[in-house]
């Protein structure tokens, strides 16, 4: 017996010694409430990987984000945090390649533009590569931008004008400028305080940010253009300092789920939501305009050189045949939608 406790207390002290056994802890942290979409998504891919992973990683979520939205980029670059997601578009001048997400008419489903947004990015190394100080896990979009104000019908180009828009950066605000609309600069979680003060008129949204956000109650009228008039990128990122000390094995099991895996889990959690809030919208009686053909030519018209300005941006940059890498984009979503 006492032979047998010997050796036990042996092994024991050699699993200690060794680390067999230990768990690895990954500190994650958002921006947004732990309820909001992406909170969730992040959360479900964090089950994913504990449960591939039989428990030897885990995720600890912090109670707040470490950083508010635009610092979160470099909040995970510089080890604050192990893990996040940001929008590109928060940090002006960063990014280029992945503007091409942000384009109007795009697509209808946030899964199903996030799963050719995730396959375009693996097919073109740079896209990820853009991506400088950390480990991209996955890129996303969210559902169609819709164009929500509390003010009045807005059922062609002139009506955008006179009105007070928030916009979150990015190709979008380039775009509602070639609108002619009057836009600010704010992260979308300043959207209740700005429209419940009369800050501002309206916001550019999907569907889902109109609960997310708690303006539901505020929104009077909402247009709605196939497609989208607008849509917003997002990356799900790791540090890469952390990603490097993971064990072989945990590794495999990060990237087993990243891409396709990762951009599915946060579209389709968006889509979800977008129909739930579209359900409160039909609920709360707000007065819906759906962009007729000639609304949709306008603004064809006026946005068609942001794309000929992206396509020649990324050229400069170094992304090769970029008019080629969006065709293919668009087709892939159009597969995805079918």
């Amino acid at each position: 017996m006492k032979l047998f406790q010997r050796s036990y207390l042996a092994v024991a002290a050699l699993l200690a010694t060794t680390g067999v056994g230990a768990e690895t802890v990954l500190t994650v942290s958002s921006w947004l409430p732990p309820t909001h979409t992406l909170s969730m998504a992040q959360k479900e891919w964090c089950d994913l990987l504990e449960k591939n992973t039989n428990g030897k990683v885990k995720c600890n979520i912090l109670p707040r984000g470490v950083s508010a939205a635009p610092g979160t980029y470099d909040a995970v670059k510089n080890g604050l945090a192990d893990l996040s997601y940001t929008v590109h578009g928060y940090t002006p001048g960063r990014f280029v390649y992945t503007q091409m997400a942000e384009l109007p008419f795009l697509g209808d489903s946030a899964e199903a533009m996030s799963v050719a947004f995730s396959r375009v990015a693996v097919k073109h190394p740079a896209i990820t590569a853009e991506h400088q100080g950390v480990k991209v896990i996955t890129v996303f979009t969210h559902g169609p931008g819709i164009v929500f104000n509390t003010k009045k019908n807005v059922a062609k180009v002139d009506d955008l004008s006179g009105l007070k828009f928030r916009v979150g950066g990015g190709m979008v605000n380039e775009m509602a400028k070639a609108l002619g609309m009057n836009v600010t600069l704010k992260p979308a979680p300043d959207s209740y305080e700005l429209l419940s003060g009369g800050v501002m008129d309206g916001t550019l949204f999907p569907a889902e940010s109109t609960v997310s956000f708690r303006i539901d109650k505020l929104i009077k009228h909402a247009t709605f253009f196939p497609g989208g008039l607008y849509n917003t990128s997002f990356v799900f990122m790791m540090n890469p300092a952390k990603y490097d000390k993971l064990a072989p094995e945990e590794k495999k099991a990060v990237d087993a789920i990243s891409g396709e895996v990762a951009a599915r889990i946060f579209g389709r959690g968006w889509d979800k939501v977008d129909r739930l809030a579209l359900g409160m919208m039909q609920a709360n009686q707000v007065q819906v305009v759906k962009a007729d053909a000639k609304f949709i030519a306008d603004v064809k018209a006026r946005t068609a050189p942001l794309e000929q300005k992206w396509i020649k941006d990324a050229e400069a940059k170094g992304l090769k045949d970029a008019a080629k890498v969006l065709a293919e984009f668009r087709a892939e979503i159009a597969k995805q939608e079918k």
